[in-house]
Parts: C-alpha cells; structure tokens; sequence
C-alpha cells in the first residue's frame, strides 16, 4: 500500500528522535563510567596491613654490640708508620711476647706491612657457640690502605667486658688505589674493610622470655597510640580473650603461656598477624651536608604567598703592568697593578602563591618558585615559621 508524501516526514523525524535518545544515553553511560574511573584514580591507596613481627618486637631479643682491638698484617707497604702511630709497634711486641718471642728494648721497628685496627659486629639474640658472625674492620693509625691484609686473633668484647667471640681472617676491601709519580687515584675507602663470617662466637647472651611467668613486652619500633591500640585490637581478636593489654604508646604487655614450648607456637602466631597501622605524621627531613630534601605523603601547604631570590656578588680582578716613563729617576721598575672592581647584582623577585591539599600539589607548588634544594630548604623554614607548612621539620 502506498505511504502517504505527509507520513514520512513524521517517520523520519521519529527515527532521528530514537537515533538521538540512544546517542544520549550512551554519552551519559560513559559520562558516568569515566567519573567512576577518575575517581577510582583519584582517591588515595588504601593504607597496607603489615605483619606485628615488622612493626614490634618482644623486649629482651635484640643485638648486641661487640668491639675488639687487633693488628693486620700482610699488607703491601700501606701500613702504619709507627714512629707516628706507637701503639701498633707496642701491640706487635706484646703479641709476639705472648708468642714467646722477646723483642730487645729500644729496638725501633720500622715496619710499613702492618696496622692497628678496630673490630665491630653484632651479636644476634639466641646466639650459640660455633655461629660465625660477620664483621667489619677498620683502621686506627695512619695506614694507606687495608687491601690484602690478613686480621690476627682478635677478642670481642660486649659492654660488659666478657668475651663473646673471636675474629681472624682475610680482609675484603671493595676500595681499590694507584699513585706514582707523586700522582694518586683512590675509588672507594681502603682503610676500612669486611671479613664475611670472620668472627666465632664462644658465649651467647642468654635472653629469659620466661622470668616473668609468661608475662612478655612487645615493643613497637616507633611509639604511637594508634597503633598500639590497633596491635592490642588485632592480637585479643586473634585470641578471643583479653590477651594484650597497652602499657603505653610504645609497650603492649602479653600474657603468654608458661612454658618454652608452647611460647615458641604463641610468638610465631603473635608475629603473623597482620595489622594497619596509622599514618605517620606529616614530617619534611632536610639533610644540609647532601642538599636533600624529603616529604611524605601527610605534608600540606596551606596558601601562602612566596618571594625568593639570590644577592649575587662578582669580583672582578684585572691585572695592569705599569712602565716607567721616559727619563725617569733611577730605580723606577716596570711593576704589575691589580685593577679590582665589585659588582653587586639581585636577582628579580616577585610573590608567587604556593598552597596545595596533598603532596603532588606541594611538590608542584615548590617546584615552580625554580629553586635549588639548598634555597627550598630556606623556603621550607620560612614556611614553617609562618604556619603554611603544616608538618615537622626534622634537619638530619
């Protein structure tokens, strides 16, 4: 059947009026995943659980340090001069004479192939006789250089002046030198090295986890109430019972099985449960020896306004010769005349505005004043004392 000339505007504009309803309703489709996907992105990680064996540790197990005086020897030439350094001459003649050899008084040994050195380690907790331990060695005199050097029989004292273990062995210096010629290439440090297992424990430090009744302290590496009180949440949790208790923001006291046994299973269990702990104070560290400056991610910046330049001073030295005129007196000489001249230049300043809710606008923000990390630390302080900064400054 024929359609009538008036009906098909009507069905074509139908049509399009459909083709655009749908259009739409795509759009708002993507409109609405797109600001699902923005603010996916946009909002901050969520915080990580850690285990408690990360962020605590129970009072008693712990190192200790351990440091020892000894002698090195086989080096090539490099080592103390000992008119300049007479202990290491007096520490070689005291070993030798334990080694029962006499060395007659007043003889001056010029010895160059060996040096006094300072030995240190770290004793783990539950350390037994017959562990290895590694340790590091270090020069006291005047030696060039430890590379080769071969560490003699060394005691490990603790604090309390017993012996816990013994080092001996050859050195690992990762330094390396020349010189000739009165030239010297040195990469690295030579004068102090590493002996990887070098030393022998003989007496362990013992650590009582018992002494008081199971009753044990686990103590948070760095106090703050927040976690602790999140610790002491998540250990009765793991429980079902009040088995933590908080001392304070850093001390959580346990109430721990009696025997060793069943303390061994408790603290491996304590150690693996996972906990949040809270966000770190917002902190900015500056070390001025390194010029470095870094920010976490609490730091804010309230708006602040920020002018920064640098007073530039150049000094300008021209040296002139001045000549003696025709038939000058006697004794006039040609002489050199330095022409100094100073000048004074200040760099363009002007107030930029700095401010931001988060780190990447604070970062930003100092980034576009274009200062070096020394001026940003001026800055930095500057902002401090007006209150825009709001975080801790902590100059290393």
């Amino acid at each position: 059947m024929p359609v009538h000339p008036s009906v098909r505007p009507v069905r074509q504009h139908a049509r399009l009026r459909a083709a655009d309803q749908r259009q739409r309703a795509l759009g708002s489709l993507l409109s609405g995943l797109l600001l699902v996907l923005i603010s996916a992105f946009a909002l901050p990680p969520p915080a990580l659980a850690e285990r408690i064996g990360e962020l605590a540790y129970f009072a008693g197990v712990r190192d200790n340090a351990l440091v020892g005086y000894g002698l090195v020897v086989g080096l090539d030439n490099s080592g103390d001069q000992t008119m300049q350094a007479p202990f290491t001459g007096q520490s070689l003649t005291n070993m030798l004479s334990q080694l029962g050899i006499t060395v007659p008084q007043g003889t001056n040994m010029q010895l160059r192939n060996i040096a006094a050195v300072m030995v240190t380690a770290d004793l783990p907790p539950f350390s037994r006789p017959g562990q290895r331990l590694d340790v590091n060695v270090a020069s006291v005199g005047n030696a060039r250089s430890l590379r080769g050097g071969t560490l003699l029989m060394t005691p490990l004292k603790g604090a309390d002046g017993e012996i816990y273990a013994i080092a001996q062995g050859n050195l690992l210096v990762p330094g390396a030198g020349a010189e000739g010629g009165g030239d010297m290439v040195q990469v690295n440090q030579l004068a102090a090295g590493r002996i990887p297992g070098g030393a022998l424990v003989e007496e362990g430090v013992p650590v009582d986890l018992g002494a008081r009744e199971g009753m044990l302290e686990l103590v948070l590496k760095e106090a703050d109430f927040g976690t602790a009180q999140r610790v002491v949440d998540a250990i009765n949790e793991e429980f079902g019972c009040i088995m933590a208790k908080g001392v304070n923001g850093r001390v959580i006291e346990l109430n721990g099985p009696p025997d060793d046994h069943t303390r061994l299973g408790f603290l491996a269990r304590i150690e693996n449960i996972q906990v949040t702990p809270t966000e770190a104070p917002a902190r900015v560290v500056i070390n001025p020896r390194t010029g470095s400056v870094v920010m976490n991610s609490a730091v804010t910046l309230r708006r602040a306004a920020v002018a920064h330049g640098n007073l530039s001073v150049v000094i300008d030295t021209q040296f002139e010769v001045s000549q003696p005129q025709p038939f000058a007196p006697v004794g006039a000489e040609t002489v050199v005349v330095p022409d100094t001249e100073i000048t004074i230049e200040e760099q363009d300043t002007f107030l930029r505005m700095v401010g931001g809710a988060d780190l990447t606008e604070v970062v930003s923000a100092l980034n576009a004043l274009g200062a070096s990390p020394m001026d940003l630390m001026a800055i930095l302080e500057a902002l401090k004392a007006s209150g825009s900064l709001r975080a801790d400054l902590e100059i290393l």
